[in-house]
C-alpha cells in the first residue's frame, strides 16, 4: 500500500515516544510506502483533491524525507492518516473539507467529517452519563456557582487546548479564582469547560486506546508532584494499567457512536472511571502501551488499515 501521513514537520517526531513514528515504523516494516505532507499542503484543483508529497524513509533513530516533491491525486494512495497535532485551526478545517472529497475512494483515518464534528472536549458530552458533572459556558458567575455546588473544587479548561494546556484547578474563595475564570472566558466572551474536581486525578489519568471501537489497551499517566495535569507533554510519567469492569462497560457504550462517526483511532481520557475527553485528532500513547505489553501495537493498526483497504476494493 501507499499511505499518506498528513502531519507536522518531521523534526517534531520523537523516535522513542511518537505514535506516528510507530505507525510509519510498522507500515515500512510490513512493506508499505509512506508519504508525507503538511496540513496546509492539501489542496483542490476543481473536484480533484491533491497534495505535494515526499516519501518517508524510516530509520530506528528518526525519519527523513527522500526523493523529489511531487503532486499526486489523493485517490492514488490507498490510505490517508491525518496525524496533525492540535490545534484544530482554519488550515485543519479546510483540509478536512477537501479530504472529504476522496474518502469514498481512499481510506481516511480519522474520517474528515468526524474530525470536524468531534471537538475533543465537547464531543464527550454525547456520553455525559460517564462524565463528572460538567458545565460549558462563558458566564463567569455560573462557573463560580458550579464550583461552589461541586464541593468547592473544580477544573476549568479551554475548549481548544491540548496536551494539558490551559487546564487549571479552581477553588471557591481562592483569591485567584475570579482572575482565572476571567482569563479562560476572555471576561465572559468565550466558552470554557468546567468539571467537578476528581480526587483520583492524583492517582493518574488513564488513556484508553481504541481501534475501531475495540480497546487495544490502556496506560496510566501519573501527574508530577504539585500538578493536577498528567499529560506526558507536561512531565507526567507513564505506568502500566488495566481496564476495570466499569471502564469496559463505558468503552462498549461509546464504541457504536465512534464507529458511526468514522472515528477509528481514538484515545479516551478517564479519571476515576469517569470520561473527561475523547481525543481524535492525533491520539498518542501507543508506543508506551507497546513497551509495557512487549508487543508492537502499531502493527495492529496497520493490519486493520490493510483489511479496510481491501474491503473497499
Amino acid at each position: 500500500m501507499r499511505i499518506l501521513f498528513v502531519m507536522d514537520t518531521l523534526d517534531r517526531v520523537h523516535p522513542q515516544k511518537d505514535t506516528t513514528f510507530g505507525f510509519i515504523q510498522a507500515a515500512v516494516g510490513l512493506g508499505h510506502t509512506c508519504l508525507h505532507c503538511l496540513i496546509h499542503d492539501v489542496s483542490a484543483d476543481g473536484d480533484r483533491a491533491q497534495a505535494p508529497v515526499r516519501e518517508v524513509a524510516y530509520a530506528p533513530d528518526g525519519l527523513s524525507l527522500v526523493g523529489e516533491r511531487r503532486f499526486i491525486d489523493l485517490t492514488e494512495v490507498d490510505a490517508i492518516m491525518i496525524r496533525k497535532d492540535p490545534p484544530f485551526d482554519a488550515a485543519y478545517l479546510y483540509a478536512t473539507l477537501i479530504l472529504e472529497m476522496v474518502k469514498d475512494r481512499t481510506l481516511v483515518v480519522n474520517d474528515p467529517r468526524g474530525l470536524r464534528d468531534a471537538n475533543e472536549k465537547l464531543y464527550a458530552l454525547h456520553f455525559a452519563k460517564w462524565m463528572p458533572e460538567t458545565l460549558v459556558t462563558s458566564d463567569r458567575d455560573a462557573i463560580h456557582a458550579f464550583v461552589e455546588k461541586a464541593g468547592g473544587r473544580g477544573v476549568i479548561k479551554p475548549l481548544d487546548g491540548a496536551g494539558g494546556f490551559g487546564v487549571v484547578g479552581l477553588k471557591s474563595h481562592d483569591g485567584n479564582a475570579r482572575a482565572i475564570v476571567d482569563l479562560l472566558t476572555l471576561e465572559g466572551k468565550q466558552l470554557a469547560m468546567v468539571q467537578r474536581y476528581l480526587p483520583s486525578v492524583s492517582v493518574g489519568d488513564k488513556r484508553v486506546i481504541l481501534l475501531d471501537g475495540e480497546p487495544l489497551g490502556a496506560i496510566l499517566r501519573v501527574p508530577p508532584e504539585g500538578d493536577l495535569r498528567s499529560n506526558i507533554h507536561v512531565g507526567g510519567s507513564v505506568v502500566p494499567t488495566e481496564l476495570t469492569a466499569r471502564e469496559k462497560e463505558l468503552v462498549a457504550d461509546i464504541a457504536p457512536r465512534l464507529r458511526a462517526d468514522g472515528l477509528f483511532f481514538v484515545g479516551l481520557d478517564l479519571i476515576g472511571e469517569h470520561l473527561t475527553e475523547v481525543n481524535v485528532t492525533s491520539p498518542t500513547g501507543i508506543r508506551e502501551l507497546s513497551e509495557f505489553e512487549g508487543k508492537r501495537r502499531s502493527d495492529d493498526v496497520i493490519h486493520w488499515i490493510e483489511r479496510r483497504v481491501k474491503a473497499m476494493g
